[in-house]
């Protein structure tokens, strides 16, 4: 299984970007601490990695830029993400904010007419700011124009974008370019970048900038670009503990957990196919090589400009990713794997070669950038500057050592309950809302992989800390108001929860319209609308997205 505990991860550490600075005058909002030259950041945001998806950590796979990164640089140990799924968490890092207060709950449209970024406040300062790759909130993908958000300069996928210059439907994949769409040329990792560093090579060369360039990579279905296609061929990746449907591995768990082993996020029928989890593996971490030369063409654009000593590059994942941990597969849950991320970074601020083990979550990045640029953090930010955790400095505020985690149901992905957890040193407690369903407690310190639930236990000291969590988290979760806008109370006992244990049904069966089986047609059925005749209609929609497969695969053929 992933056996890399905290511990573990250390020894492995141990064991191992711009036109030129602009000196400021004083901002005029002070932050934190005053800097005499600003500057320029570059974040880099990868799409679904893994918190041990580095090559110092996983020697089976390959990331020697990122790895380059952690090594002159810092390696955050305990980064998570305060929401595992795409909108919220991106919202949360330009927001600074949990999802309960910025509004993003899933995936869909939502209004953002209230939101207020990061960069338009870096861009108030004088950087210069562009965005390059993945939005995906709001619906601002395809409505974004140059300005939007505070970037000077878009280039924006379309909802997930494409890996090759060809959509799901078989038609060319195009871009937003500044309000204008444009037809995709290329591999969407290479092309990003490409856009990015013409972008530095065209700026004012007298100010300061940050570049915000986010991935499609590694986002699922996982096609690598031709060079790395194959290259992991030989590479089997050891499976979890926890991936066996056996009576341990699902002792004192959740039933839905059991329940989404068959579903579009479970082992049993992931993406509602079959899957050989092996090759899924190797196509991730074959696709996550070109986000790996990506961040290797930005460091030595830096280095060639003679920018790199005054400028943060941060990596960071957006969500975590699960590789059959508990019988799952991608994100959303509040268990380890979904929630932890990878988070490296470099440049004024972040020491060489530290590992920080302070926790630190993605409603933490926009405070960190703008207390860099010596810019005040708005009140209503939920997160605090990690800047100078990395260093030798002992003059820090102390920071929580706590944070809450929120996952909203989604009807597109229903079988996923309302999530709330909150994570210390020590404990995670997760309860679940709308759904009849067990709590759950770890001694993550003890039990780093979340195969021992104790919320039933008996132990004084269990119960104490049980109770305590349960009313900490209730607080986490209020609004800027001071209201729990679901809204619901705080829990206080497990609830009505008992069965009649002579002759009474453990479990209902799935409704029989929602069985299906091998057939990947049936996989499509569920894009089709309901009003239209889905017998006929979703083979033409079979046969589209059969032609792009192939499309795609002859692309990936070709040498």
């Amino acid at each position: 299984m992933h056996k890399l505990t905290l511990s573990a991860v250390a020894l492995c550490f141990a064991q191992m970007f711009i036109p030129a600075s602009y000196a400021a005058d004083t901002p005029q909002q002070a932050g934190s601490h005053a800097v005499a030259t600003r500057p320029n950041i570059v974040y880099i945001l990868v799409d679904d990695q893994r918190y041990d998806a580095f090559g110092f950590l996983n020697p089976r796979i390959k990331t020697p830029h990122m790895d380059e990164i952690a090594h002159n640089g810092t390696y955050f140990q305990n980064a998570f993400v305060t929401t595992s799924l795409c909108s919220p968490s991106r919202a949360s890092i330009l927001t600074g904010m949990y999802a309960h207060n910025h509004g993003v709950s899933d995936n869909n449209p939502s209004d953002l007419s209230r939101l207020h970024y990061f960069p338009e406040e870096l861009r108030k300062a004088g950087y210069q700011t562009g965005f390059f790759g993945k939005w995906h909130f709001g619906g601002a993908d395809k409505t974004a124009t140059a300005g939007f958000a505070g970037f000077d300069r878009w280039v924006g996928l379309l909802g997930q974008g494409d890996y090759y210059p060809i959509n799901m439907y078989g038609q060319p994949a195009m871009l937003n370019v500044d309000g204008k769409l444009t037809p995709q040329k290329g591999y969407i990792t290479d092309e990003l970048t490409d856009y990015a560093v013409d972008w530095l090579n065209h700026i004012d060369k007298n100010k300061p900038f940050m570049v915000y360039l986010s991935h499609k990579g590694v986002h699922a279905d996982f096609y690598p670009a031709i060079k790395y296609k194959g290259t992991l061929s030989g590479v089997s990746f050891p499976l979890p503990d926890t991936y066996d449907d056996t009576p341990e591995n699902y002792k004192g768990k959740p039933m839905w957990v059991k329940n989404q082993r068959n579903s579009w996020h479970g082992v049993d029928y992931p993406y509602n196919k079959k899957m050989d989890m092996q090759q899924f593996q190797r196509d991730y971490y074959e696709t996550l090589r070109s986000v790996d030369d990506s961040v290797g063409r930005v460091q030595a654009w830096l280095k060639q400009n003679g920018l790199d000593k005054n400028t943060i590059v941060m990596v960071m994942g957006d969500n975590g990713f699960m590789f059959g941990e508990h019988g799952l597969i991608d994100k959303r849950t509040a268990y380890e794997e979904s929630m932890r991320v990878p988070l490296i970074a470099s440049g004024p601020g972040f020491g060489k070669g530290k590992v920080v083990k302070d926790v630190v979550a993605n409603i933490d990045v926009a405070p960190t950038f703008l207390d860099a640029a010596g810019i005040k953090k708005p009140q209503n930010y939920d997160g605090d500057s990690f800047l100078r955790l990395g260093t030798d400095r002992t003059d820090l505020p102390g920071r929580k050592n706590y944070f809450v985690y929120e996952y909203f149901w989604e009807y597109n992905f229903p079988y996923t309950p309302t999530t709330f957890a909150i994570r210390t040193p020590q404990y995670k407690y997760i309860q679940y809302y709308g759904v009849w369903d067990k709590e759950e407690l770890y001694d993550i310190q003890e039990d780093p992989y979340e195969k021992h639930n104790l919320i039933e236990s008996r132990d004084k000291n269990l119960t104490e800390a049980k109770i305590a969590l349960r009313q900490k988290l209730f607080e986490g979760l209020k609004d800027h108001d001071g209201r729990n806008i679901i809204p619901y109370n705080s829990r206080t006992e497990a609830g009505q929860v008992f069965r009649y244990i002579e002759g009474g049904k453990k479990m209902s069966d799935f409704p029989a319209e929602w069985l299906r089986g091998d057939n990947p047609r049936d996989k499509y059925a569920g894009l089709i609308p309901d009003a239209v005749d889905k017998e006929k209609t979703v083979e033409n929609v079979f046969a589209s997205f059969e032609k792009t497969e192939a499309l795609i695969r002859d692309m990936m053929d070709k040498q």
